[in-house]
C-alpha cells in the first residue's frame, strides 16, 4: 500500500515549502505541496514539482570516486569509502602539520538549507579542525546588513498578510519565478481591488503579470528610494504620528532628501519624473501598501544602501502599524535557534587558542591565487558549486587547477566543481535525510525525516563529517552527536518566539509557527516601534544616506562604459535555482540564452536565435540571442547559472562578473557588470 511521507523543501528559496511524498515499496512516486500548510497550500513550484526525476536520475552520483583524469577534465575512477576519508584524514592532517589547519578552507552555502547539513556537524568539524572560516557571503549579506541598518533587526511582514494590501510593489522581486507561494495571497489582494506594481531592470514573468512595471536602471534603487521620500515629505504625505512615536532624526531626513528630485532621479533610474511622483503619492496614500523587496536590489556595488534606504519607506508612512503593510525582506532572524550550540565556533578555541581567520566566499578567486599565511591548500565543497557560480570565474577556475591544491567535492551530480575534485564523495538530497528548516519567508519552523533511502552509497553532509571526524581521532563528544541531539541544541533558547516548541511537537506537527503573535493573530512587528535599536525606534540616519552610481554602470567610470557599454544583469533563472538544475536540458537551455532590446541588437547585426559572445576585461562566454522587450535598451540579461561545462567555451556568464564587493557585507555585485556583445559564425 502506499504511504504518504512528510518532508520539507531544503532548496535556497523563501517559501521553505511543506511537502507530501507518496511512497510505494520505498520509492517515491509522487510529490506534492502539502495543502494543510498554510503558506504552501497544496501546490509546488515547477522546480520541485519535478523533484522526484533528480532523484532518481541515471546521473546521480552514488559511489566515492578518485580522480584519475586532469583537473578539470572530469575523470573518476570508484573507490570504497574508507580509502575516500582515509585519504582525505590523511591530506588534511599533513596540510596542518605542514602549514597549520588555516591552510583548509572549507567552501559551502545554500544547496541546502537544512541547518544540520548546512553548517551543523561540518561547522563542529572544521571548528575543532582549526580550519579558515568561511564568510557566507555570496547571496544576501550586503541586503541583511542594509536592512539590519534601517530596521536594527531582520523582521517582515508575514507572507499571508499580503492578502489584505492595497498596494504592492514587487520592488527588485520575481515573485513568480523565487516565491511562487507569496503569489496566491497578491492574487487574492488583487481581487479585492488591489494594485501590484513591479520595479526590476527586466520585465520578468511578475513584471509582465503586474498592473504596470517600472523599469530601472541596474543599481539605481537608492535614487529613486531617495526620490520618493522627497515628493512624501514635500507633499506631507507622510505619516507624522508614527514619525514622532516611533523613529528618530526626521529633520534630518527631510533635509538630506531635499535635493533628491524626481528629476534628478529620472536621470539615473530611467524613470520619467511624472511616474516618480505619481509613484510616490499612491504609494503613500494607498492603505495598507505592503513591498517585497528582494536580494536581486542588492546585487549591485551600492545594494546595502538601497535595500536600507528602500526598507525606511514603511516607517516613513507608517505601514508598519497596518495589517497588509510594512516589508518583507526576509524572516530569518525570528527564528532565535541556539546557533552557538549547533555549530560550536568555541571548538576553534581548542585547536587555535583564538578564532581562525576569515576568507570572503565572494573572493574565492583570489583566496585561491594570492593569499598566503598560510596558502590555501586544501579545499572542501559541499553544498555548493563555486566553479559555476562565484565572480571572477577564469580566478576562481585557475586557483581550482593548482596542483597543490587537494579538493574535495560533495555533491548529489556531476557539476563544474566535481570535475576539479581529487575525491568526489556522493551525498544525499533532502528527501534522504533528517533536518530542521527555519525560513526567510515565512515564520514556520518544520522537521523532515527522510522520506526515502539514499541510493548506492550516498551519504549525507552530517555522516560525513562525523565519519571524517572519527578518522582525524577528534575525540569530542559533540562530534558523535546524532541528527536528534542536534536538533535538541538548536532548540535550547530562552527566546519568547521559541517558547513551547519542543523535538517532540516537532515530531508530531511538522511544522510549528513562530511565536511571534497570539495564535491566529497578524504579526506587526513595528507597529508600537520595536526597532532593534536601544530605544526601539526606527532612526533614519539621514547624513549617512547617499547614492552613486556603481562603477560599472551607464553613468559610471566613462572609460569602461565607451569600452563596454552594455549593463549585464544576471538573475535567477525561473525554472533552476542557482546551478542546482543545471542538468536539465530545459534549463540549460533557458540559462543559455542573452535577451536584449531591438535597439542594441540592430547596430550588432544580431537577430533571435543568433550565437554570441559577450566580453568584457575578465572573460567572455556564448550565449544565444533572444531580441524581445524584457529589457530596455543599454541593459542585457542572462538568466543565472548556467553549467559551464555545457556551455561551448566552457565559461557561463561569471566569466564576465567583477571580484568587486558591495558597499556593507562584503557580497558580490554580480549586477554590476560593464560587457560587450558581438555576433559570431553563420
Amino acid at each position: 500500500m502506499p504511504e504518504v511521507r512528510h518532508s520539507v523543501c531544503a532548496l535556497d528559496c523563501p517559501d521553505c515549502c511543506s511537502l507530501l511524498v507518496t511512497v510505494e515499496n520505498e520509492r517515491g512516486i509522487k510529490l506534492r505541496g502539502n495543502p494543510d500548510h498554510p503558506v504552501t497550500r497544496g501546490f509546488l513550484c515547477g522546480k520541485v514539482a519535478q523533484y522526484l526525476e533528480r532523484e532518481y536520475s541515471p546521473a546521480r552520483l552514488l559511489y566515492p570516486q578518485r580522480r584519475i583524469g586532469a583537473k578539470g577534465e572530469g575523470r573518476f575512477e570508484r573507490i570504497t569509502w574508507d580509502e575516500a576519508l582515509d585519504t582525505i584524514a590523511l591530506r588534511l592532517q599533513e596540510t596542518a602539520a605542514k602549514s597549520g589547519p588555516e591552510a583548509v578552507l572549507p567552501y559551502s552555502y545554500a544547496g541546502t538549507m537544512g541547518l544540520l547539513n548546512f553548517g551543523g556537524m561540518a561547522s563542529r568539524f572544521f571548528h575543532r579542525l582549526g580550519a579558515s572560516r568561511l564568510d557566507r557571503t555570496i547571496c544576501s549579506s550586503a541586503g541583511m546588513a542594509g536592512l539590519t541598518e534601517a530596521l536594527g533587526v531582520r523582521y517582515a511582514t508575514e507572507p499571508e498578510q499580503f492578502r489584505h494590501a492595497k498596494l504592492i510593489l514587487a520592488w527588485g522581486a520575481n515573485v513568480l519565478g523565487t516565491n511562487v507561494h507569496l503569489w496566491p495571497f497578491i492574487m487574492e489582494a488583487r481581487r479585492n481591488g488591489a494594485r501590484l506594481y513591479t520595479i526590476d531592470p527586466c520585465r520578468n514573468r511578475t513584471g509582465a503579470a503586474s498592473d504596470r512595471h517600472y523599469f530601472i536602471h541596474p543599481g539605481s534603487d537608492t535614487a529613486l528610494a531617495l526620490a520618493i521620500m522627497h515628493v512624501i515629505i514635500g507633499e506631507n504625505l507622510h505619516d507624522a504620528d508614527y514619525i514622532e512615536r516611533y523613529t528618530s532624526g526626521f529633520a534630518g531626513l527631510r533635509e538630506r532628501v531635499s535635493p533628491w528630485t524626481p528629476q534628478r532621479a529620472a536621470g539615473l533610474t530611467g524613470i520619467a519624473a511624472e511616474d516618480i511622483v505619481s509613484l510616490a503619492r499612491e504609494y503613500a496614500t494607498t492603505r495598507p501598501a505592503a513591498i517585497r523587496l528582494n536580494y536581486g536590489v542588492q546585487r549591485s556595488e551600492r545594494g546595502a544602501m538601497a535595500i536600507r534606504t528602500i526598507a525606511l519607506l514603511p516607517a516613513l508612512v507608517g505601514s508598519w502599524k497596518e495589517v497588509g503593510g510594512g516589508l518583507q525582506l526576509s524572516t530569518s532572524q525570528a527564528f532565535r535557534l541556539n546557533s552557538d550550540a549547533l555549530e560550536r565556533p568555541d571548538l576553534q578555541w581548542k585547536s587555535l587558542g583564538r578564532e581562525a581567520r576569515l576568507i570572503n566566499m565572494t573572493e574565492l578567486g583570489r583566496a585561491l591565487t594570492e593569499v598566503v599565511n598560510p596558502r590555501v591548500e586544501a579545499l572542501v565543497v559541499y553544498n555548493s558549486n563555486p566553479a559555476a557560480i562565484a565572480p571572477d570565474q577564469n580566478t576562481v577556475l585557475a586557483g581550482l587547477r593548482r596542483e597543490d591544491l587537494f579538493t574535495v567535492v560533495l555533491e548529489q551530480f556531476q557539476n563544474d566543481t566535481a570535475d576539479y575534485a581529487d575525491i568526489l564523495l556522493p551525498a544525499t538530497t533532502f528527501l534522504e535525510h533528517t533536518d530542521i528548516y527555519k525560513a526567510y519567508g515565512h515564520y514556520h519552523l518544520q522537521l523532515a525525516r527522510p522520506a526515502l533511502p539514499a541510493p548506492g552509497e550516498a551519504k549525507s553532509n552530517v555522516e560525513v563529517f562525523r565519519l571524517l571526524a572519527a578518522r582525524m581521532g577528534f575525540d569530542d563528544s559533540c562530534l558523535r552527536d546524532s541528527e536528534d541531539d542536534m536538533i535538541r541544541s538548536l532548540l535550547d533558547s530562552s527566546h519568547p518566539f521559541l517558547q513551547g516548541i519542543t523535538m517532540e511537537r516537532l515530531e508530531r506537527e511538522h511544522s510549528i509557527r513562530l511565536n511571534v503573535s497570539e495564535p491566529g493573530t497578524p504579526y506587526l512587528p513595528f507597529a508600537s516601534g520595536g526597532f532593534g535599536t536601544v530605544d526601539g525606534k526606527c532612526h533614519f540616519r539621514a547624513e549617512e544616506l547617499d547614492y552613486t552610481p556603481p562603477i560599472e554602470s551607464r553613468h559610471g567610470d566613462p572609460e569602461l562604459r565607451d569600452r563596454f557599454p552594455l549593463e549585464l544583469i544576471s538573475p535567477k533563472n525561473d525554472d533552476s535555482m542557482n546551478s542546482t538544475f543545471g542538468h536539465r536540458d530545459t534549463v540549460d537551455r533557458q540559462t543559455a540564452t542573452l535577451h536584449l532590446h531591438a535597439e542594441d541588437a540592430a547596430p550588432r547585426g544580431i537577430q533571435t536565435a543568433d550565437s554570441v559572445r559577450v566580453y568584457n576585461d575578465r572573460g567572455s562566454c556564448v550565449l544565444m540571442a533572444q531580441v524581445d522587450g524584457t529589457v530596455r535598451p543599454g541593459v542585457i540579461c542572462a538568466p543565472s547559472v548556467r553549467w559551464s561545462r555545457r556551455s561551448p567555451r566552457k565559461r557561463g556568464v561569471n566569466a564576465l562578473t567583477s571580484p568587486r564587493l558591495t558597499d556593507a557585507g562584503g557580497g558580490p555585485v554580480f549586477y554590476s557588470c560593464l560587457v560587450e556583445v558581438e555576433r559570431i559564425g553563420d
